[in-house]
C-alpha cells in the first residue's frame, strides 16, 4: 500500500500517531509505503517519524514542498487553516511515477482497524473514492456549483487512481478551479475537489472517514438534511461505522489533544500518541468551558437535532469568513510591514 500525508512541523506530533495506528493495524499487510509531502517539517520531526517507520520495518519518504504557495497564481485565502491542506492537490507531480494508486490521510484520523478492503476498493473509472459529508452546507455546495443530486466528499480520505489523476492532467483542473473561484473557498482544497471532479468521485462507506460528531446524529435526520445520503449510503453502513469505525477522522472542534474535550472516539488517538516520541506531550489548554459546551452540543443533537442545525447555520459559516477576513487582514499587516522595512 502507498500512503500519503501532507503536513507542517505543527502537525507531526499528529501525524505520527495516525501513522503508527496505520502500521499497528495493518501488521499483515505485505508493504506499506508512506510519503510526506512536507512543508517546513524540522530534522528533528523527521528523524521521530523515521523510527516509528523502522519500528515497524515499513518506508517512510519525505517530499519537502516549501514553495507551495507558489504553485498558485495569486492570493490564496484557506480560511485561516495552514496552507499543508492544499498539499493533496499535487499528488500526481511530487509523488514516484511507479505509484499508480495511493491513498491520503489527514494527519488528524486514526486508523483503528486494516485498511487492505478499503485499499482494495474498485474505482469503476473514477479519479477518486471519497465519503460524504451529509452535514455539508447547502450554500457551500451551490457556491461551487452543485446541485441537490450531487454527492459532496469528505478530503480527509482520498483513495486515488494517480495513473488515472496524470493522464487527465487533473492537478491542472484543480488550479484552474480554485482560481476560477478567486482562490476564496469556503473548505478551500475540499471545495476545490468536490467543484472540479464533479461527477469523477466514487461514494465510500461511511466506515472509512468516520467523524466523531456523527456518532449523535441519526440516520434519518443525516438523510432529511441531504437527501442524496439516504441513496448512497444504507442504514446499516451508517450505525456500522459509529460501532466499528475503521478510520477516525477528528474533524470539528471536538479534537483530543485539547485539555478538557469529552470526544467519545479520544481514547484511540491517546492510546497511540503514549506509542510515539511525542508521548506525554501536554494538552492545549485555555478551552475547556468551550469543549464542554460543544460536548453539550452533541447531546441535544440527540434530543432535538433541529437546534443543532440552527447552531450550525448561524454560527459554522460566520465563524469561517471571520477565520477568513482575520487571515486576509493579517497577511496584508505582514506585507504593509515588510514595505515599510524595505522603505
Amino acid at each position: 500500500m502507498n500512503i500519503v500525508y501532507a503536513s507542517n512541523d505543527g502537525y507531526a506530533r499528529h501525524l505520527a500517531v495516525s501513522m503508527l495506528s496505520l502500521f499497528d493495524r495493518n501488521r499483515r499487510a505485505r508493504q506499506i509505503t508512506v510519503y510526506v509531502i512536507s512543508m517546513g517539517i524540522s530534522g528533528e520531526s523527521r528523524e521521530r517519524l523515521a523510527s516509528i517507520a523502522a519500528q515497524y520495518g515499513r518506508g517512510i519518504c519525505f517530499v519537502e514542498f516549501a514553495d507551495i504557495k507558489e504553485q498558485f497564481a495569486g492570493d490564496i485565502d484557506t480560511r485561516a487553516f495552514d496552507i499543508s491542506a492544499m498539499g493533496r492537490l499535487f499528488v500526481g507531480r511530487l509523488l514516484p511515477g511507479t505509484v499508480e494508486r495511493v491513498l491520503y490521510l489527514d494527519c488528524d484520523t486514526v486508523v483503528a482497524q486494516p485498511v487492505m478492503e478499503l485499499w482494495r476498493t474498485d474505482l469503476r473509472g473514477n479519479l477518486l473514492g471519497a465519503v460524504m459529508e451529509p452535514t455539508i452546507y447547502d450554500a457551500v455546495k451551490r457556491g461551487i456549483g452543485l446541485t441537490d443530486k450531487d454527492v459532496y466528499v469528505n478530503s480527509g480520505v482520498l483513495l486515488i487512481d494517480l495513473e488515472r489523476w496524470r493522464k487527465q492532467d487533473t492537478e491542472r483542473r484543480l488550479l484552474d478551479y480554485y482560481e476560477r473561484k478567486g482562490s476564496r473557498l469556503f473548505a478551500c482544497d475540499q471545495d476545490t475537489i468536490n467543484g472540479a471532479l464533479r461527477g469523477q468521485i466514487l461514494p465510500l462507506p461511511p466506515k472509512y472517514n468516520f467523524f466523531p460528531n456523527y456518532r449523535y446524529f441519526s440516520y434519518k435526520d443525516l438523510v432529511k438534511h441531504e437527501p442524496i445520503y439516504g441513496r448512497m449510503v444504507k442504514a446499516e453502513e451508517f450505525a456500522e461505522a459509529g460501532r466499528h469505525p475503521v478510520i477516525i477522522h477528528y474533524a470539528g472542534d471536538e479534537r483530543p489533544w485539547i485539555a478538557g474535550n469529552l470526544n467519545h472516539y479520544r481514547r484511540a488517538y491517546e492510546h497511540y500518541l503514549a506509542l510515539t516520541p511525542w508521548a506525554g506531550t501536554p494538552k492545549e489548554t485555555g478551552r475547556r468551558l468551550y469543549m464542554l459546551a460543544y460536548h453539550l452540543m452533541d447531546y441535544v443533537t440527540v434530543i432535538c437535532p433541529s437546534v443543532r442545525w440552527f447552531i450550525s447555520r448561524m454560527f459554522g459559516m460566520r465563524a469561517a469568513e471571520a477565520r477568513g477576513r482575520r487571515d486576509r487582514a493579517g497577511r496584508a499587516g505582514r506585507i504593509a510591514g515588510e514595505e515599510r522595512s524595505a522603505g
